[in-house]
C-alpha cells in the first residue's frame, strides 16, 4: 500500500491463510521482525486482522507478513509492502539566472524535492497561475520535472517557477523562480538537433502496464520527433501519440510489444536518435498448486507445484512457517517436495513459494498423516448379498486403516484360499466365479495391521434366475380404444421385484400420465394398461424387471390407427361461372390407408360448411385433384377438404383462399316481390336482393290493374331492394300489376311472377277511450275507401261508433321448432304456446311458406303442433309458423330456409347447424331474415 500519514491503516489476512481460519495463534512481522502488541497503543488485532492508528513514516514503513498457528500447523501470509506518501518542500534559495542566445536551446531544472508517491510537474512563467503552454517547442517531462526550450525566443525572456504536485497526498509545493536572460551577443544560427531528454537503453515493463516513454530534442530549426521500432514492425492501434510527438504510450503492455524503439529527431540541419530496448516482466502466477494430503504412515508424499512469470520464478518449501532443506527423506527438485516412509511427526501445514524479483506467491496445503487399527464402521458387508446361480460375485473387504491392513476371508470357519473360482486381490476383494447353491453361506473378512485387527461379515444367498412368464406383444389399435400389455415373471422367492415401464426410450410417470396409463397386477406381475389410446401413444413400449441381483425387460411395437391428419395446401387452380378446380396435399394416414376425400364449401350466403358435388363423384384415397361443379356464379367460395380411412373421416383441411366465380347472365328472377304502402301519390315496390355479376341491377314493370302497356323502371344499384314512383294522378288505393326481373353486362334474365300491389291509401279514423276528455283524442289511417277524402283536405267526421277491442294475439312465437326431411316430405314441429292473461287464447296454428320458383305463398292452419309438408325437392322455400287468436295472428317463429344443396343459401346468422340428408334439400334455421 502507498498511503498518506493522516490515515488509519487496515492490513487483512489474505486468502492463503484459508486452512487456518480460526487460528489458535496470529503474529505479525515487520521488515521481517516479530511486531511486539503488548502495550502499543497504536496498533491492534482485530479478527486476526492489524490495525496501525496514528501512521507514522519512520515507524511504520516496510514489508509486513502474517504468521497464523493452529493444532494443525502454521504457515505464512503473502508479503504486503507499506510505504507513505510525501512531498517535502523545495530548499527556498536563489536561482542564477540562465544567460541564452537567442535561438539557443536550453533546459531548466526543476530539482525535485524529496517526495515518494506518484508525482506530476508543471510550470509558472513569471506569476501565477500563468503557466507554460506546451508544444512543439517547449515540453515539460513528467520523468525528471525539467523544462526544455528547443529554441528560444524574445518572448521566453523572464522568471519560470516549477511546480510539483504529489496524486496521492494532493500536496503542492512551489521552487524558486529561475530568469531566463538572453545574452547580447547575438543571436545562435541553425545546428543540429541535439536529444536532450530519452529514455533508458533498457526498459522493464509489467504485463498490463501503461507504458510512457519521453523523447525531445533541442535544435534550431525546432525539430520534428518521430518513432520506430528497429524490427520494422509497425505500431498496433493501441499506441498513442502526444504532446508533438513527444511521448509515446503504450497502454496495456504485452509480450509482443517487447523490442527496440527508437526516437528521431529531425531537423534541416540533420537528425538524432536515441534507443531503448523494451523487455517483459510478470510477477509469478501459479499454473498448478497444492491440495490437502491424507496419508497412512509409511506411505511417501509427492507434491508438485508449477508458476509462471518473468523473469522464471525459483521455488522453495515451507513447513509450518519453517524452510524445508532437501535432506534424508526429504527430497526438494524445483516445485516439486517428496517425502519418503511418512511418520507423523511429517503432519503439519506445508506451503510452496515461487518468487521472482517482481514479486512472490504461496501455495498452502495439510499433511495428515494417519496411524489407526482397521475398522468396518463406514464400509460394512451387507447383512444380506443375493447373487443369481450361475454369475459372478464380488465381495469388498475395505476397512478404514492405517497403514493398510492385511486381509483374509472366512466362509463360515473354514478359510478361503484360490482356487479355479476363488480370486483373491491384493485390495482385499473375493470374487468367486459361476456361483451355486452351495456357495451360499456366511462370509467373513478379516482386516489386521500393526495397530489391531477388525473383521465384518455378510450372509450370501445365491437365487435361481428370473424368468419372463408372459411379456407384451406387438399389435395394432383402433384411436379411443383401450389395452393391457402384459409383463409376468417367474421369480425366486427370495427377491424383490420391481417393474417399470418406458415408452420411446423415456420412463412412463404413472402420476403425470393417470389420464391414459395405469400398472395392474401382483407382486410378480406388472401389466401396463392403456386407456383411451391417442395417436401419439403409437410407438415402442419396454417392461423393465429389477431385482436384487438382475435386470431383464421385454418391448412390443404398439401401432395405433385413426381416422387421417387433415389434407394440406388446398389450391384453388381454376375456376368458372359454376366449377372450381382443386388440388391439395394429403396428411397422415394414421396407421390406415386414405380410401377417399369429400369437398366441403361455404359462402356469405350458407349457413356453415356444405358438401358440394365434385368430378370425379366419388375421389378416391390415390387422387389429389378434383372439380367442383354446380356452383353459383359471381358468388365468394371457400373450400376445404376431408379425408377418410377405414377407421373414419379425418379433421377437415385449412380454408382455402377465397375466391369468386365468374359472373353469368341471371337465370332467376327476383323473389319476394311486393310492395304497397307510402305516402300519398306513391307506388312502393320491393323485391329480395340478388345478385349475379358486373354491371348488375334491376328491371321493375308495373301498370294499373287492367292495363295491357307496362311502364319500365332501371336501378343500376344491386343492394337496392326497393322502387318508389311518385306521381299525382295515382289515386290512393289504387291496385297494380307489378313484375321484377334481373340483369349484368352478359344480358337480361327472366322477370318474377305478376304480383298485385296498392298504391299509399288515404283516410284517417279518430279514436278515444269511452270516459276521457276530448284531448285524449287519436288519429289512424285506414285501408280502404271508407273516408271521405279529396284534395281539399278530410271531411267531416261521421257518426261516432261505440266498440270493444279484443285482447292482443300472443307475443310469444312458436319456439323449439324442430323438422326432418326425408324425401319430399317435410315433417315440422314445435312446442305449444301459452297465451299470457292479457293476450288472446291461442286457437290454432298457420304454417305459411313460399316457393321460390313463382313467389307463391301457401298456408296451413291446424289446431295441432306439428304439421307434414310435401315439397318440391327442385325448389328454394321460406317457411314460418305464427299462432291464431280472436287478436288476431302473433309473432312468427324463426324464417326456415330451405335451398338446393348445389345453391347458396341466403340468410343472416344461423340459430342452429345445417342438417344434413340424403335430399338434395338443406334446412337451416336462421335467427333472423334478413333481405339478402
Amino acid at each position: 500500500w502507498l498511503v498518506y500519514h493522516k490515515y488509519v491503516i487496515h492490513i487483512s489476512l489474505d486468502e492463503s491463510l484459508h486452512h487456518l481460519l480460526g487460528c489458535d495463534y496470529i503474529i505479525w512481522s515487520l521488515n521481517g521482525t516479530l511486531i511486539d502488541l503488548h502495550g502499543d497503543e497504536r496498533r491492534r488485532l482485530s479478527g486476526g486482522n492489524l490495525i496501525i492508528t496514528s501512521l507514522e513514516r519512520d515507524q511504520d514503513s516496510g514489508v509486513y507478513q502474517c504468521t497464523a498457528s493452529n493444532t494443525r500447523g502454521t504457515i505464512l501470509s503473502q508479503r504486503a509492502t507499506l510505504q507513505f506518501a510525501y512531498l517535502e518542500s523545495f530548499k527556498m534559495q536563489t536561482r542564477s539566472a540562465v544567460n541564452v542566445r537567442e535561438g539557443q536551446g536550453v533546459v531548466l531544472l526543476c530539482g525535485t524535492p524529496l517526495h515518494s508517491g506518484e508525482l506530476t510537474f508543471t510550470w509558472v512563467f513569471n506569476e501565477y497561475p500563468h503557466f507554460v503552454q506546451q508544444d512543439s517547442r517547449r515540453f515539460i517531462s513528467q520523468e525528471t520535472g525539467n523544462l526544455y526550450i528547443a529554441k528560444v525566443e524574445p518572448s521566453d525572456v523572464g522568471n519560470y517557477t516549477c511546480v510539483v504536485n504529489n496524486t496521492i497526498t494532493k500536496e503542492r509545493v512551489f521552487s524558486s523562480p529561475t530568469p531566463l536572460v538572453l545574452r547580447n551577443d547575438g543571436a545562435m544560427g541553425e545546428y543540429e538537433p541535439k536529444i536532450e531528454l530519452h529514455f533508458p537503453d533498457t526498459i522493464p515493463a509489467a504485463k498490463g502496464s501503461t507504458l510512457k516513454l519521453e523523447c525531445f530534442a533541442l535544435g534550431n530549426p525546432v525539430p520534428k520527433i518521430s518513432w520506430r521500432r528497429t524490427s520494422d514492425v509497425s505500431f498496433p492501434n493501441k499506441v498513442k501519440l502526444k504532446n508533438s510527438n513527444a511521448i509515446l504510450e503504450i497502454p496495456s503492455f504485452q509480450q509482443e510489444d517487447t523490442g527496440t524503439y527508437e526516437c528521431i529527431a529531425e531537423n534541416s540541419r540533420g537528425k538524432n536518435a536515441a534507443r531503448g530496448r523494451m523487455s517483459f516482466h510478470a510477477t509469478p502466477h501459479w499454473l498448478q498448486t497444492m491440495t490437502d494430503k491424507s496419508l497412512s504412515i509409511e506411505e511417501n508424499l509427492f507434491w508438485e507445484c508449477k508458476a509462471n512469470g518473468k523473469p522464471k520464478p525459483s521455488y522453495s518449501w515451507l513447513k509450518n512457517g519453517e524452510t524445508l532443506i532437501s535432506e534424508g527423506r526429504v527430497q526438494i527438485e524445483n516445485g516439486a517436495l517428496s517425502i519418503s516412509s511418512l511418520n507423523l511427526s511429517d503432519g503439519g501445514m506445508y506451503q510452496c513459494v515461487a518468487e521472482n524479483k517482481h514479486g512472490i506467491i504461496y501455495s498452502s496445503a495439510e499433511l495428515m498423516v494417519l496411524a489407526s487399527a482397521p475398522s468396518f464402521s463406514q464400509n460394512p458387508l451387507s447383512r444380506v448379498l443375493k447373487a443369481r446361480s450361475g454369475c459372478d460375485v464380488s465381495l469388498d473387504c475395505r476397512p478404514h486403516a492405517s497403514p493398510r491392513a492385511i486381509s483374509l476371508w472366512k466362509r463360515g470357519t473354514e478359510i478361503l484360499q484360490r482356487s479355479e473360482r476363488i480370486s483373491l486381490f491384493p485390495n482385499g476383494t473375493l470374487k468367486i466365479a459361476n456361483v451355486t447353491k452351495r456357495d451360499g453361506g456366511t462370509y467373513t473378512c478379516i482386516a489386521k495391521n500393526q495397530f489391531g485387527t477388525a473383521s465384518t461379515t455378510g450372509r450370501l444367498i445365491i437365487t435361481e434366475p428370473t424368468r419372463i412368464s408372459q411379456g407384451p406383444s406387438s399389435t395394432e389399435i383402433t384411436v379411443g380404444e383401450s389395452i393391457v400389455l402384459p409383463c409376468q415373471v417367474t421369480a425366486d422367492p427370495a427377491l424383490d421385484v420391481a417393474f417399470s415401464w418406458a415408452f420411446n426410450g423415456q420412463p412412463i410417470d404413472f402420476h403425470q400420465d393417470a389420464d391414459h396409463f395405469e400398472r395392474v397386477g401382483g407382486s410378480f406381475s406388472g401389466d401396463l394398461m392403456i386407456r383411451n389410446i391417442q395417436l401419439n401413444h403409437g410407438g415402442k413400449y419396454v417392461c423393465l424387471i429389477d431385482t436384487d441381483v438382475e435386470s431383464l425387460s421385454t418391448d412390443a411395437i404398439l401401432v395405433v390407427k385413426g381416422p387421417p391428419s387433415p389434407p394440406d395446401l388446398v389450391v384453388v387452380e381454376e375456376v368458372t361461372d359454376s366449377t372450381a378446380q382443386l388440388s391439395w396435399s394429403p396428411g397422415q394416414d394414421n396407421g390406415s390407408p386414405i380410401t377417399g376425400y369429400v369437398i366441403q364449401a361455404r359462402t356469405p350466403f350458407t349457413v356453415g360448411w356444405q358438401a358440394v358435388d365434385t368430378v370425379p363423384e366419388v375421389i378416391n384415397g390415390n387422387t389429389l385433384t378434383a372439380t367442383v361443379v354446380g356452383l353459383n356464379a359471381w358468388v365468394e367460395y371457400e373450400f376445404r377438404v376431408l379425408a377418410s380411412n377405414s377407421v373414419g373421416m379425418g379433421e377437415p383441411s385449412p380454408p382455402s383462399t377465397k375466391i369468386r366465380t365468374e359472373d353469368a347472365m341471371p337465370d332467376t328472377a327476383p323473389t319476394d316481390v311486393g310492395g304497397g304502402g307510402g305516402t300519398k301519390s306513391e307506388l312502393v315496390i320491393t323485391w329480395e336482393e340478388l345478385q349475379n355479376g358486373e354491371g348488375f341491377g334491376y328491371i321493375i314493370a308495373f301498370r294499373p290493374v287492367g292495363m295491357v302497356t307496362w311502364t319500365r323502371a332501371v336501378i343500376s344499384a344491386p343492394s337496392v331492394t326497393r322502387y318508389v314512383f311518385r306521381n299525382d294522378t295515382i289515386p290512393p288505393f289504387s291496385p297494380f300489376n307489378i313484375k321484377v326481373g334481373a340483369f349484368n353486362n352478359r344480358g337480361e334474365g327472366p322477370f318474377s311472377s305478376i304480383a298485385t300491389v296498392f298504391s299509399a291509401e288515404e283516410g284517417r279514423v279518430v279514436y278515444w277511450e269511452d270516459d276521457t276528455k276530448p284531448d285524449t283524442v287519436g288519429k289512424v289511417r285506414i285501408t280502404g275507401n271508407y273516408t271521405a277524402v279529396n284534395v281539399s283536405g278530410t271531411g267531416p267526421q261521421s257518426v261516432p261508433v261505440n266498440v270493444t277491442t279484443k285482447k292482443p294475439p300472443p307475443g310469444q312465437p312458436p319456439q323449439n321448432v324442430e323438422w326432418n326431411l326425408i324425401g319430399s316430405q317435410l315433417v315440422l314441429q314445435w312446442d305449444p304456446v301459452i297465451a299470457l292473461e292479457t293476450e288472446s287464447e291461442v286457437t290454432g296454428y298457420i304454417v305459411l311458406y313460399r316457393r321460390h320458383r313463382n313467389n307463391d305463398v301457401y298456408s296451413i292452419i291446424t289446431n295441432k303442433t306439428s304439421v307434414e309438408l310435401t315439397l318440391d325437392p327442385n325448389d328454394n322455400y321460406v317457411i314460418q309458423i305464427k299462432t291464431l287468436s280472436e287478436g288476431g295472428l302473433g309473432e312468427g317463429s324463426e324464417p326456415i330456409h330451405i335451398y338446393q344443396l348445389s345453391m347458396g343459401a341466403r340468410g343472416s346468422r344461423a340459430g342452429r347447424l345445417c342438417t344434413l340428408s340424403l335430399s338434395p334439400l338443406l334446412i337451416c334455421a336462421l335467427s333472423t331474415l334478413s333481405a339478402s
